[in-house]
């Protein structure tokens, strides 16, 4: 019996193992507005690490960004970063060379208002964010159910949140969900029909790409800390992180070429 025991223990811990990654979660802001919904999303992610098997790592340290520190991570988080939240160039090169070995990233809510002055990164995140209407409920809608990141994510998703608007969109993306505009409030209509520009109707609030080398997934979604104690958003990050986590499979320094941070894209 005690044989036995150990033997499954043995198993499990060896299953765990094979399955196991690391995720590196980076919160720090630079000067500006700052979420509260942080810290929530912190310990949504560090549950999820628990209940599926991989490690959390959690910094608001811009030292990080060491391409060996990196190369530890299949998956870096940005969760309602905004504005600058590099000190350095080397870091910021250090973070590109991660995209191009082929690393994973997930950008959370703000993560679109991050970096503005950096051309490679607004790309790479695929929007520059402009403006949100009022906090309240209006309509996602998910466009490609099929996708895998999009597994048990409504089709129609009535939902309480800021509706995001941006400008500098990357070609490159692949839109997931969207805003259904008409279900804001018109009380902002002017806002509203300036910011969505040649979008019309709809607007995109979830997408992903690969990206010189990298893997990205990006939901603008996310503003109230209780949505990290809601299954249905917890659902959607989850399954964006997981899908990222499996598209990612080495990092290999090798790839990553580029020379400063404002080098032109390769193609």
């Amino acid at each position: 019996m005690r044989l036995t025991t150990l033997f499954l223990l043995f198993a499990f811990a060896t299953f765990a193992q094979k399955t196991s990654y690391s995720v590196l979660v980076y919160t720090k802001n630079g000067p500006g507005y700052v979420h509260d919904n942080i810290s929530s999303a912190v310990a949504a992610i560090q549950k999820l690490g628990v209940e599926k098997r991989f490690k959390v790592d959690v910094s608001d340290n811009p030292r990080v960004f060491e391409e060996q520190n990196l190369a530890k991570y299949k998956v870096i988080i940005f969760t309602s970063t905004n504005n600058d939240v590099f000190d350095t160039d080397t870091q910021r090169l250090a973070f590109r060379h991660y995209i191009e070995a082929g690393g994973g990233f997930v950008g959370v809510h703000s993560v679109t208002g991050t970096e503005r002055k950096w051309d490679w990164f607004k790309m790479m995140v695929g929007e520059t964010f402009t403006w949100h209407a009022k906090f309240q409920p209006f309509s996602v809608i998910n466009i490609d159910p099929a996708h895998p990141s999009m597994k048990g994510v409504p089709t129609k998703w009535t939902k309480e949140d800021e509706c995001y608007f941006g400008s500098e969109l990357y070609p490159g993306i692949k839109t997931l969900l969207m805003h259904d505009v008409t279900t804001l409030d018109q009380a902002q209509k002017d806002l509203i029909t300036k910011h969505k520009g040649i979008y019309g109707n709809y607007f995109p609030a979830a997408w992903t790409q690969n990206f010189q080398g990298g893997h990205i997934w990006v939901t603008t979604l996310g503003h109230a800390k209780e949505n990290y104690q809601e299954p249905v958003y917890l659902n959607h990050l989850w399954q964006g992180i997981n899908y990222i986590a499996g598209q990612v499979k080495t990092i290999d320094y090798s790839k990553a070429t580029s020379k400063g941070r404002d080098e032109g894209l390769r193609f």
